[in-house]
């Protein structure tokens, strides 16, 4: 068979791609293994846009919408028109029975949430918790759409194995966003939420074995770790503690003084409630 020919210039290269070689892009932005290599930059139509560096080459994404641009269907995505069509074909017979996602539609979504999934991993890296919350909560619709709705059982299944992945992401950046706000407490309430969230996953599928060792559950524990050191201190806590080590060390009169002073801050902080009451 005859190979096609090409026109080539005497170095090799195909004139065509003369100007659409991307190493200028790349030139001083050298691709990290072990980071999450990413920027934001200005398109040529004027809208910022988030580039993420691979080893190969890079992505570039929108920062709003569908990472790639597109509008299937007129839609902001595949995942809010198989939502359209729901809703639709939920008015038109009352209920939801009867509706479904084919092998070819759960596929679809699954390469578009893999769209979102680079999106959101680059915008918490540069600390943009809002959009990650709006990705990750966008992924957690898929899973619960194909679970739903797909007629095959491995449609149903085969993005349920990301789902403490995607909670862990989306718990982490709400309560990064508390957290940033100075809402300590609600910070760890998140995690707290979240932690019982994928308990609940792994109980679902009867692997609480799994729960406490897993990387999600490790990552949020070591997040509240983190965010307990920003909690006001609790003075009567710490006092209780000097009394406890006075009496081991048989420092009477000191912890005589220490129970005195826990008492009397008690007693300060149950009027202080009652005023506000």
């Amino acid at each position: 068979m005859k190979c096609e020919q090409h026109n080539m210039d005497k170095s090799g290269d195909d004139n065509s791609g003369r100007n659409k070689d991307i190493k200028p892009v790349l030139q001083g932005w050298d691709f990290e293994p072990d980071s999450i290599n990413v920027r934001k930059i200005r398109g040529l139509d004027g809208t910022p846009k988030l580039q993420m560096r691979l080893d190969l080459g890079i992505l570039q994404m929108e920062l709003t919408g569908r990472p790639d641009g597109q509008r299937p269907h007129g839609c902001e995505s595949l995942l809010e028109y198989f939502e359209s069509q729901l809703a639709e074909h939920s008015q038109l017979n009352g209920s939801a029975l009867g509706f479904h996602l084919t092998r070819r539609q759960c596929s679809l979504l699954r390469e578009e949430a893999g769209m979102y999934y680079h999106r959101y991993l680059g915008l918490f890296a540069l600390e943009e918790f809002h959009d990650v919350v709006r990705d990750t909560a966008r992924n957690l619709r898929v899973l619960d759409l194909c679970g739903k709705y797909a007629l095959d059982e491995q449609d149903q299944l085969i993005l349920e194995q990301y789902r403490p992945y995607i909670t862990m992401m989306n718990t982490r950046a709400k309560a990064s966003i508390e957290y940033h706000e100075g809402r300590i407490e609600d910070a760890l309430t998140t995690v707290h939420k979240g932690l019982k969230r994928i308990k609940a996953f792994f109980s679902r599928f009867g692997q609480e074995e799994i729960f406490a060792d897993s990387h999600e559950v490790r990552t949020l524990k070591r997040f509240a770790r983190e965010i307990r050191k920003k909690l006001p201190a609790n003075p009567v806590k710490e006092l209780q503690l000097k009394l406890n080590r006075a009496v081991k060390e048989e420092r009477y009169e000191q912890a005589a003084k220490l129970r005195d002073e826990i008492e009397l801050l008690k007693r300060d902080t149950s009027s202080q409630s009652q005023e506000k009451a």
